[in-house]
């Protein structure tokens, strides 16, 4: 039987999650997904006992994490997830904004997977997310929102 992973949305940004939810859904993933409105509430998932909803060992997980949240950041997300051993393969696709090459760089040094700036068309995320395994880039939208 084939494992389907979670798809986790940290987003504090309401309409923007559900652009993105429902961009995913219009490209055809039907997979599970999560919506954590903070950093410091995807950090409960992860590491905090008795969370609910919490983190399932041997469940596959992708992270769709925006850089700028309240509570605590994206950046100090990655960082958290990718410095845990049990965690450090997750992939982490970063989603935000800004153009700052500097923070591009410094969540590829954090090890994320990829970084897309703003909120793409589901086809970008999509294909971010089958890139994700082998490649680390930047991708830059076709159109924005």
């Amino acid at each position: 039987m084939k494992v389907e992973p979670v798809i986790l949305i940290v987003e504090d940004d309401e309409g923007h999650a559900i652009l993105i939810r429902e961009n995913l859904e219009a490209a055809g993933l039907n997979n599970r997904m999560l919506h954590f409105r903070d950093g410091q509430a995807a950090l409960d998932f992860f590491f905090k006992p008795g969370a609910d909803p919490a983190f399932a060992s041997g469940q596959m997980y992708l992270v769709l994490l925006d850089i700028r949240m309240p509570k605590v950041d994206g950046i100090e997300v990655l960082r958290r997830l990718k410095t845990d051993a049990s965690l450090r393969k997750l992939p982490v696709i970063m989603l935000t904004t800004t153009d700052d090459t500097r923070e591009v760089e410094r969540c590829h040094q954090l090890g994320c997977s990829v970084y897309i700036r703003s909120h793409p068309p589901a086809g970008d995320v999509c294909d971010a997310h089958a890139r994700a395994a082998g490649q680390r880039q930047v991708i830059r939208p076709r159109c924005l929102p």
